[in-house]
């Protein structure tokens, strides 16, 4: 056999590893050697260059000697042999206490510089807001943040999660940008472990938000950070914990683990019961969008001293810039849209829809209200409703359940997914109940034509499109894609009927709205950011979370999109006053309108929340009024 040949560069680099593994010892030997090796000839060659240098060869072993001694930091002294081999042990002595020094200098900042890196040191802030866990939830949640502390200084939020520092940072600083007054830390590590969240002091925060990571055991990983939250010790202050878990299941343990002071949102529940009411009600996501997000007006809860003895009716036109819609009591109950005749008591606050807390001021003068604009029109017989659900997927059951509660006895729903039999019993499993409403399926793949051309999709009078989950599914497609494709058939069907759809689409991720080839304002449920909103909302102020429990059920009173026309005559300029008046004199709270010259424009297409009462606006045909009442 021929010896393989091996190229000198390799025999070298083999020979250097050797070396590097005999150890420290054999390593300084080798160092020194190669130093003298260089300094040694080196001195030498400038001593003979030296014209001032000794003429004895004495002379020149004695300048040899000082030139290498001072080369490497050993003094160099000459004289007897004992004077020179002491300057030698004390120089080989400072050069190892300054190598040592250094060393340890240098480890030591390694150590710190380090420890930064990695978000292991603790976080000294007060009444801040902490947020545990990493998941896309976290940018909107920061982004809404830092909009909600626009008018603060001194603002922070510590986010923890098991990933590194450096990246989280990045990746903030990608999606959300410039932060403005809020200051944004990032601790790394387990938020599981009670000794590691003392990273974020959440003892002295006035908030904390616990993040629902994705993959099957998320809803775990929030119960498990909560039970981490409670042994971590009390808060200081009023704390206000939030959370959210995505199985209905698991939902009981998680309110539990998060204790009297805190409020656990149900993803999957939520978004069923908003699809639900959106698909009833066109335009109503888009309401939400607006009344969820800090960029406009949102809810607030505002002392209401002033109005202390009126009636929540009065209250209604109290305000010329903010829209009242609830009251909550001085022993802490609360009551959205309660009857016109109910007295403010003291100690009583309002819940208003404003631009910010301190906003909300009453107008101090009667506002221009035109009775004879006002048009009393007897409540509208619900009708039975023919409803389309495009796939199937966990939430699926949820959605039919609510359907039950809202629709008229005799109402309708197909089912049009794949995955054949087992999706089918799952269908009928969940209408197995006699209800008003009756279930069928049809089998088929929502994102093939020949599907829905099998169907009459004008006739529906709503169309629900949700990620499609249902067996067998392309591992490698998401469900997003699915529904985009789904989104392409149906906007053919209406472009080839002329007559446009009923729509409300379900996505995960919020930048696939951009791309939904639909019409402009059409209406979106994008669980991830809708989840996000609603905990910042609840976090900025506990007392919304009750009032978002009663908005999204189907007891009690909620927002709807009505018939201008029932209110106010239409063709005439009107205040929006005189719309609250008439909203009144129905026991319902009007909070703003949509306009349907303006649904395909804009950046709220057309929607108007708590408009100034003041304002003339004149309603057509389509227009609607967006009131709070009850369903």
């Amino acid at each position: 056999m021929a010896r393989r040949a091996f190229p000198s560069r390799s025999r070298i680099r083999y020979g250097f590893d050797n070396l590097m593994a005999h150890g420290t010892p054999v390593l300084i030997g080798w160092l020194s050697l190669v130093c003298l090796a260089i300094v040694l000839p080196a001195s030498v060659a400038l001593v003979w260059a030296d014209r001032e240098a000794p003429r004895t060869a004495s002379g020149r072993v004695a300048a040899v000697w000082v030139s290498v001694g001072r080369t490497l930091r050993l003094g160099g002294e000459v004289g007897p042999p004992l004077y020179v081999l002491m300057s030698v042990l004390l120089a080989l002595v400072a050069l190892l206490f300054v190598s040592a020094l250094v060393s340890l200098i240098t480890t030591g900042l390694n150590e710190r510089l380090m420890a930064l890196r990695l978000g292991r040191s603790v976080v000294l802030e007060k009444r801040h807001t902490v947020l545990l866990g990493w998941s896309d939830q976290v940018f909107p949640v920061l982004t809404e943040l830092v909009a909600a502390n626009a008018n603060q200084r001194g603002a922070a939020v510590a986010v923890l999660a098991d990933r590194d520092k450096v990246e989280m940072e990045t990746e903030i600083s990608g999606h959300v940008g410039d932060t403005g007054n809020t200051r944004v830390i990032c601790r790394s590590g387990p938020t599981t472990d009670p000794a590691i969240l003392a990273r974020v002091n959440p003892e002295e925060a006035r908030a904390v938000l616990v993040l629902p990571p994705g993959g099957p055991g998320g809803d775990a990983q929030v119960v498990k950070t909560l039970l981490a939250l409670d042994a971590a010790g009390r808060p200081s202050g009023d704390r206000v914990v939030v959370a959210a878990v995505r199985d209905p299941r698991h939902h009981l343990a998680a309110t539990l683990a998060a204790g009297r002071s805190g409020h656990v949102l149900g993803i999957d529940d939520v978004v069923a019961r908003l699809l639900v009411q959106t698909s009833r009600q066109p335009g109503l996501s888009l309401v939400y969008q607006e009344l969820l997000d800090f960029a406009g007006d949102e809810f607030y809860v505002v002392p209401a001293a002033s109005l202390t003895g009126r009636t929540f009716g009065e209250a209604l036109g109290a305000f010329a810039t903010s829209s009242v819609v609830g009251l909550v009591r001085a022993d802490g109950g609360q009551a959205l849209n309660p009857p016109p005749g109910t007295r403010i008591g003291e100690g009583d606050r309002l819940v208003v829809i404003t631009e910010d807390d301190d906003t909300a001021v009453p107008a101090g003068t009667a506002l221009p209200v035109d009775e004879e604009a006002i048009v009393t029109a007897r409540p509208r017989t619900p009708a039975t409703e023919r409803l389309l659900l495009l796939g199937w997927n966990r939430r699926a059951p949820l959605i039919i359940e609510q359907l039950e509660q809202y629709v008229r006895a005799g109402s309708t729903l197909d089912v049009v997914a794949l995955g054949g039999t087992a999706t089918a019993h799952a269908v009928r499993a969940t209408a197995a109940a006699p209800g008003r409403l009756r279930v069928g399926f049809h089998s088929g793949d929502i994102t093939e034509q020949r599907t829905l051309a099998r169907l009459d999709v004008p006739s529906y009078d709503s169309v629900m499109v949700i990620g499609d989950e249902s067996p067998p599914v392309d591992e490698d497609t998401e469900t997003d894609d699915r529904t985009l494709v789904t989104l392409l058939h149906l906007r053919a069907i209406e472009e080839a009927g002329g007559r446009e759809l009923s729509v409300v689409t379900e996505l995960t991720d919020d930048r696939n709205r951009l791309l939904a080839p639909v019409r402009k304002g059409a209406d979106f449920i994008v669980s991830g950011r809708l989840i996000s909103l609603l905990m910042t909302q609840i976090s900025e102020n506990r007392h919304l979370a009750g009032l978002f429990d009663e908005l999204f059920t189907a007891e009690g009173s909620e927002i709807h999109l009505k018939p201008a026309c029932d209110y106010v005559l239409s063709g005439r300029d009107v205040t929006f006053a005189t719309v609250v008046e008439a909203a009144r004199r129905r026991g319902e709270c009007a909070i703003g309108y949509r306009l349907r010259a303006g649904a395909s424009t804009g950046p709220a297409y057309g929607v108007r929340v708590n408009p100034d009462k003041r304002g003339a606006v004149r309603f057509g045909a389509g227009d609607c009024v967006i009131v709070v009442a009850e369903g």
